[in-house]
C-alpha cells in the first residue's frame, strides 16, 4: 500500500525561486502547487486542503500577512513564511499570527525541505488502529489523533505546532521541559541564539490558554533551563 506525496501550496511572485523550489522539493517527494498571488493563495489554500502552505511575506495585492490571516481564519493548515533576511520583526508577526515556522530568503532548500518534514511529521494523525490516548491536565484536554484541543470542554484554535509544544508540556507537566528538547522534539532543529520561533509559540500558547482562575500562567519559564506546564492537583484550583 503507497502512501500518497505531500502536497505541498507555494505561495511567492519570484517565478525563478519556485521553478529552484519545486523541482528541489519534488526529488524530495514532495508534490508543488504553484501561485504568484496572494488572493489566488487564499483560494487554493482553502480549497484544495493541501499538506503545508509555504507562503512569502512580500506579495502583490495581498501581502503575506494578509494571506495568513484570511487562512488562518479557517484553516489550521500548516504553514512556513519566507521573509526577509534581517526582517526580525517580519518573522516575529507572522508567528504571531499563527505561522508554524519562517525562512529568511536566501535559503537552503535543504533546510526548507528539513523544516517541513519536521512540520508534517508531527501533524500526522494517529491512525484508528493505533490510537493515542487523551491527555488530561486539569482542565486542560489534547487528543493526540485528531489533535484537537479544549479548555473546560471549549475548544481552542491551535495551529499544529502550537499543538506539538503543548503536547510534549502537558505529557511532562509538573516538571521543567528544556528549550533544547522542545526545539528538537517539535521544530525539529537545534536552537540557536537568534532564533526566537520558541518563544513566540509559547507566548501565543500562554494568550490562547488563558492563566488559571488566580492569574498564574499554566506555563511558567524556567530562566536559562527551559518551560513547565502547570499540573494543579485539585481541579477546583483551575
Amino acid at each position: 500500500m503507497t502512501t500518497a506525496m505531500p502536497r505541498l501550496l507555494l505561495i511567492d511572485d519570484d517565478t525563478e525561486l519556485c521553478e529552484l523550489v519545486t523541482e528541489f522539493l519534488a526529488q524530495e517527494g514532495f508534490t508543488v502547487d504553484v501561485v504568484h498571488t496572494g488572493t489566488e493563495g487564499v483560494e487554493r489554500a482553502l480549497e484544495d486542503e493541501p499538506s503545508l502552505v509555504i507562503l512569502d511575506v512580500m506579495l502583490p495585492g495581498l501581502s503575506g500577512f494578509e494571506v495568513l490571516q484570511r487562512i488562518r481564519a479557517r484553516s489550521a493548515v500548516p504553514v512556513v513564511m519566507l521573509t526577509a533576511r534581517g526582517e526580525e520583526v517580519d518573522r516575529i508577526v507572522g508567528l504571531e499570527m499563527g505561522a508554524d515556522d519562517y525562512l529568511p530568503k536566501p535559503f537552503n532548500p535543504r533546510e526548507l525541505a528539513a523544516r517541513i518534514r519536521a512540520i508534517l511529521r508531527r501533524a500526522v494523525s494517529t491512525t484508528a488502529e493505533d490510537p493515542l490516548p487523551v491527555i488530561r491536565v486539569g482542565d486542560l484536554e489534547l487528543d493526540p489523533g485528531s489533535r484537537q484541543t479544549r479548555r473546560q470542554g471549549e475548544e481552542l484554535p491551535l495551529t499544529g505546532l502550537e499543538f506539538t509544544i503543548l503536547e510534549i508540556l502537558a505529557r511532562g507537566s509538573g516538571h521543567v521541559v528544556s528549550r533544547d528538547e522542545l526545539y528538537r522534539e517539535a521544530l525539529g532543529r537545534r536552537p540557536s541564539s537568534f532564533d526566537r520561533s520558541l518563544d513566540v509559540h509559547i507566548s501565543n500558547l500562554r494568550r490562547k490558554l488563558g492563566p488559571f482562575s488566580d492569574g498564574s500562567e499554566r506555563i511558567k519559564t524556567v530562566r536559562g533551563v527551559g518551560y513547565l506546564y502547570v499540573r494543579r492537583s485539585d481541579p477546583g484550583q483551575v
